[in-house]
């Protein structure tokens, strides 16, 4: 480290210029490659790489899509859409839908592509002839009545499902809420061509409204269309950057002591604000750039940029403020103490430079522990993550002070640099202020200590309560109507219709033993809960129902297929569908191809090598997010015949098991992650604090308050109920990331002061003066900068907005509060088993050399 430092520190002595020519010129190097960078959205970007995203891709290639729905959702002010409004507008959407372009791929099922609440009651009305415009709210309710009398009871629960779960009355012909359930045939589409014609549709809907009476569409395919991360976080970054900008100004304002220095004290202000925006901005083009070398397009190593990776900007900007502050600060310092320019900013950087190499060092390897993540953006931003904060030390410790050699040359030649200003900078107002809190350390140590531990044991309580949530619409902002909409599905209708659960089977399929298993597993839907079911068995659609459908006799008593059943029969297939111990399923199945080439294709396909391999069941389900994790399991319970067998595996799958499986991703990796990155960062400053001044312990000691910056943090969560999700699982990272550089900066600094004041609480005082009054500025503008996203419209980003902000008031005052403390005592501790605390070491000997 300090080999490192060392040589920075002589580069910018002795060519600032080159320096700013390197940082400048790899800065246009990456900004060349920012503009590349790639966004994605959809659930699938959190999913670890497991079973059930295996299922759904394999799906996709092996099966395509064959069938996809939108919902509609009727509602009212009144509160009641079984109305004349409600009917007319049902009949509205309806004939906006079929008025579509003739190439729109409506599905051709039996009971027709539109199904609704009110369906009965518009073909009943239609059939007598009545004109739907003449008709009032009565003779609606009287209507519907007689067609709900009408409704075979098969499908009683179907239909009653059309029908808002907390606002129907059915008896009183009422209900706050209706749905339409609109059927695709997505033959053929690729998913823009589908999202093309889904927001068509819910373009038309959403005009089909009559009176107060309104329609709104949705789809899962709809909310892959809303991307509202650039714009707002243009708008988050604009008034972040605006005001940190505003209190940078403060804390870098310099107070004029003779008139004729007023203009110098401004440039001079507005000069170290101007460096310390422009090394954020080059940090953030470099993490940009690297993003994308290190992406899809080149390298491979990450993924494209997911939502949770657009925070990263927020991240760099709060670091970088804390590495321009400490260094301009310390940089001002040496200037008032008498050095010359050149001298002065390489003191400053052995000084601080030290402190911030253990800072990037660890708070790198706090991110880098993300590697081992299952969730691929976590991982992701802990590599750019790590990779930001060393471009930002780069930048900071090379063009900053670089920078300011050069303007501070030509001040000194002009006799305009404001020495005077700079001189004992511990009797400013915060230094002041901030130099105070020693006397916790000193006075009330050990009571600090106690009430701190506690804290963090509510913290630790906090954090075992804290629940696991994550949807696919945490990155839909709170006022889309589609987001509403979802809502509305989940809390009203059981997640809507349309939900299905593909079941993948891989392995070989086409043996009797499979078919007979896959019967049995069949059956075992019919009982299992959120499962849809028709006359008693479950609404699937298999190979085996597709068998079925062919050999069902009609009203003659002939099968639909005579030839494929003939042919089925005589190689194996017996009435009750199970397959004779020497059947030729290959023989039958590829006939069942032949005979019914679509629906028979989309539940069964071959391997690479032509053998069949794959098998697809199709159920429909009304899990919705909340019950998905248990149906997946109910699943597997179910399809236990199939998976008995060698060689065979299935696997439940859709976008709500995908959610669910992200959660006990989250739930797993919670305590691994916050033990591993601890334990990282402990034992590298332990490391660290052995080889440079034989303390050890003062490792321990350095990441303790941090540790319980992190408890406390969750123990917040906890109180202000905000869950534990993707974002906020980089709470520990992220605390890890601000919390390490605060208590460095403390140590250090007090390892330095110890060795210019011989008892402990004046060192501590100087600390507390000098790098207090730099951590408050800092933890300031990071607290404005993070605290920005609060104001954000998605939900994740308002929510880690408010508990980065805790992290970052917590890391203040554990470092000016806890951390000096325990440094007191350490101290005391040695000195009574006469031991020198801090005895000699060469950490600071570049400063005694000028």
């Amino acid at each position: 480290m300090k080999t490192l430092v060392g040589w920075l520190a002589a580069i910018v002595r002795k060519a600032p210029a080159a320096a700013i020519i390197v940082v400048l010129v790899t800065t246009t190097v990456f900004a060349v490659f920012a503009p590349q960078l790639d966004q994605t959205t959809g659930i699938e970007v959190f999913v670890p790489d497991n079973a059930e995203l295996h299922a759904l891709t394999t799906i996709e290639e092996r099966f395509g899509s064959s069938g996809a729905t939108v919902q509609v959702l009727i509602t009212s002010a009144s509160g009641d859409v079984i109305t004349a409004e409600g009917l007319q507008t049902v009949l509205a959407v309806e004939q906006a839908i079929r008025g579509m372009d003739p190439g729109i791929a409506l599905s051709d099922r039996p009971d027709g592509p539109i199904v609704g609440y009110l369906s009965p009651t518009l073909q009943a009305v239609q059939m007598m002839g009545y004109p739907i415009s003449a008709l009032n709210d009565q003779a609606v309710k009287t209507a519907f009545s007689a067609s709900l009398a009408q409704v075979p009871e098969d499908q009683r629960q179907g239909f009653e499902g059309l029908f808002s779960s907390t606002s129907t009355d059915l008896a009183s012909a009422t209900t706050g809420t209706g749905l339409m359930v609109v059927f695709l045939d997505t033959s053929g589409l690729d998913l823009d061509a589908l999202q093309a014609i889904q927001t068509n549709i819910s373009d038309l809907v959403s005009e089909a409204g009559v009176g107060s009476t309104t329609a709104t569409a949705f789809s899962a395919d709809l909310l892959l269309t809303v991307d509202p991360l650039s714009d707002e976080l243009l708008r988050l970054f604009i008034i972040a950057g605006a005001t940190i900008a505003a209190i940078l100004a403060t804390v870098y304002w310099i107070r004029p002591k003779e008139r004729r220095n007023s203009r110098a004290a401004f440039r001079r202000t507005f000069a170290d604000l101007g460096l310390t925006l422009a090394a954020i901005g080059m940090s953030i083009i470099w993490v940009l750039g690297i993003g994308v070398l290190l992406g899809p397009k080149y390298l491979g190593v990450i993924g494209d940029f997911s939502p949770l990776l657009q925070v990263l900007p927020v991240l760099l900007v709060g670091l970088g403020v804390d590495f321009s502050i400490h260094l301009t600060a310390r940089y001002r310092e040496e200037l008032g103490a008498g050095w010359e320019v050149e001298p002065g900013a390489e003191r400053a950087i052995a000084a601080v430079g030290i402190a911030l190499v253990l800072a990037t060092a660890t708070t790198a390897v706090g991110f880098l522990t993300n590697i081992a993540n299952p969730i691929p953006p976590l991982k992701d931003f802990g590599i750019l993550a790590a990779i930001g904060i060393v471009g930002a030390f780069m930048i900071t410790l090379t063009f900053v002070p670089a920078a300011r050699v050069l303007l501070d040359r030509r001040a000194e030649r002009l006799k305009r640099l404001p020495r005077r200003e700079f001189e004992q900078p511990e009797h400013r107002l915060a230094p002041m202020i901030m130099s105070k809190t020693a006397l916790i350390a000193e006075h009330f140590a050990i009571p600090t200590l106690v009430l701190a531990l506690v804290l963090t044991g509510f913290g630790a309580f906090g954090m075992s309560q804290l629940t696991t949530a994550f949807s696919s619409t945490d990155f839909v902002p709170a006022d889309d109507p589609l987001r509403s909409s979802y809502e509305t599905l989940a809390e009203e209708f059981a997640g809507g219709f349309g939900e299905t659960v593909d079941i993948l089977i891989e392995g070989g399929v086409a043996t009797p033993a499979f078919h007979n298993a896959l019967l049995a597993a069949t059956a075992n839907l019919a009982d299992t809960q959120n499962i849809v079911t028709v006359n008693g068995s479950a609404a699937a659609r298999s190979p085996v129902s597709v068998i079925a459908a062919l050999i069902e006799p009609d009203a003659t008593g002939r099968p639909a297929d005579p030839e494929f059943a003939d042919l089925a029969a005589s190689a194996g297939l017996t009435a009750e569908l199970t397959m004779r111990t020497e059947a030729d399923v290959d023989a039958i199945y590829r006939a069942a191809l032949r005979a019914a080439p679509s629906p028979m294709s989309s539940v069964l396909a071959e391997s690479d090598d032509g053998s069949l391999g794959y098998a697809r069941i199709e159920v429909s389900t009304q899990a919705g997010e909340e019950f998905a994790a248990q149906l997946a399991a109910d699943l597997a319970e179910d399809f236990r015949p199939v998976t008995a067998l060698p060689g065979l595996s299935a696997t439940a799958t859709n976008v709500n098991i995908m959610t669910a499986s992200v959660v006990g991703a989250l739930q797993d990796s919670q305590n691994t992650s916050l033990i591993i990155t601890l334990s990282a960062a402990m034992l590298l400053l332990t490391a660290t604090f052995w080889y440079e001044w034989r303390r050890p312990f003062l490792g321990v000691i350095t990441i303790l308050p941090v540790a319980m910056v992190v408890l406390w943090t969750f123990g917040m969560m906890a109180v202000f109920d905000i869950p534990f999700g993707p974002v906020t699982a980089m709470t520990a990272a992220l605390a890890i990331g601000i919390g390490v550089p605060y208590s460095i900066h403390v140590t250090h600094r007090y390892l330095e002061d110890r060795m210019r004041f011989d008892d402990p609480e004046a060192a501590m005082r100087s600390t507390t003066g000098h790098t207090g009054g730099a951590l408050a500025g800092s933890a300031l503008t990071t607290l404005a900068g993070f605290g920005v996203l609060m104001t954000s419209g998605l939900i994740p980003f308002q929510q880690f907005g408010a508990v980065t902000a805790m992290a970052i008031g917590f890391s203040l005052l554990a470092s000016i509060g806890v951390l000096p403390s325990m440094l007191i005592l350490w101290d005391r501790w040695h000195r009574k088993r006469g031991e020198a605390p801090v005895g000699d070491s060469t950490q600071y000997s570049v400063l005694s050399n000028h």
